[in-house]
């Protein structure tokens, strides 16, 4: 097998060669993980979600090799990781977000440490998850692991010039980087120094359609991470359907972090932001250079 930094610049050092459970949530992050971590020879386990996870991944999977919980169930999870004899786990999709108010079944594990969080966003939860994961000695990883080649780059992405004023992007970065510090959200849009739309519980899809509604040109959207982000549980992700939805919105510029956002099936959005006349740009917090170049 190739060295730990041939596989993913994100593995441990002490990485060895374990089975990883990958708890796949919707679309096509945990498809295309799923598919990578098999490239390497690696052994694979699947834990899907009931009516969240794609069922073209659970049916690629041996049924010895894959468990099936519902959203919630905190205290199966733990179960089905020790029963899968794990050594990793890695989370790589979403959950339906009102899934989060309707259709939950948290168990009593699940229950006991809602109650004990004074603060319930998605970093409270999903950090209190991974302590109850790594309490069994199961590792989690980094969520960018195996997917290296898909994160977002520095400078221009898509053939061209630049057509967006490099310092609207440093406002959209700027705020953006504020809202996700807040935890408010990850995602702004921007025109000409006004803040248009912020991202919140909604998601970016929706933030960037609330957008369009002004029907103005310019418009920019900023995707980062907060300072300090857990990327074992929340890589944000650009993929077709956000691509889709900011030509919808007349949205034609999309700054994304290098290194933190996944850009999945990242050679195909390219070509497609291309024919459909978006550029996506790559920056890099604290280098200046890099939005100005």
């Amino acid at each position: 097998m190739s060295s730990t930094l041939s596989l993913s610049q994100f593995l441990p050092d002490s990485f060895a060669q374990r089975p990883i459970a990958l708890i796949a949530g919707k679309g096509r992050y945990p498809i295309l993980t799923a598919k990578r971590i098999r490239d390497t020879g690696l052994p694979l386990r699947i834990v899907s979600f009931a009516g969240e996870t794609e069922p073209a991944l659970i049916d690629s999977t041996p049924a010895n090799e894959h468990i099936q919980i519902k959203v919630g169930q905190l205290g199966k999870l733990l179960r089905s990781l020790k029963k899968l004899d794990c050594g990793y786990a890695l989370m790589a999709g979403q959950i339906t977000p009102r899934r989060l108010f309707h259709g939950l079944h948290p168990d009593l594990k699940a229950l006991k440490i809602l109650n004990s969080l004074k603060i319930k966003n998605a970093e409270t939860i999903f950090g209190a998850i991974a302590k109850e994961i790594e309490a069994i000695d199961i590792s989690m990883l980094d969520a960018r692991s195996f997917l290296d080649d898909q994160l977002a780059n520095e400078g221009l992405m898509t053939v061209g010039k630049l057509n967006a004023e490099l310092r609207d992007i440093e406002h959209g970065i700027s705020i953006a980087k504020g809202m996700a510090d807040l935890d408010v959200g990850q995602g702004v849009v921007v025109r000409h120094g006004t803040v248009l739309a912020v991202e919140a519980y909604e998601g970016t899809d929706s933030m960037l359609s609330r957008a369009g509604t002004f029907k103005a040109d310019d418009l920019i959207f900023v995707k980062t991470v907060k300072r300090g982000q857990d990327y074992r549980f929340d890589v944000p992700v650009f993929g077709h359907r956000t691509l889709e939805v900011m030509y919808g919105s007349g949205i034609r510029t999309a700054a994304l972090e290098s290194g933190s956002v996944l850009i999945l099936d990242k050679a195909s959005i390219l070509e497609k932001a291309h024919a459909l006349k978006i550029e996506l740009f790559g920056f890099s917090e604290g280098k200046k250079s890099a939005v100005g170049n």
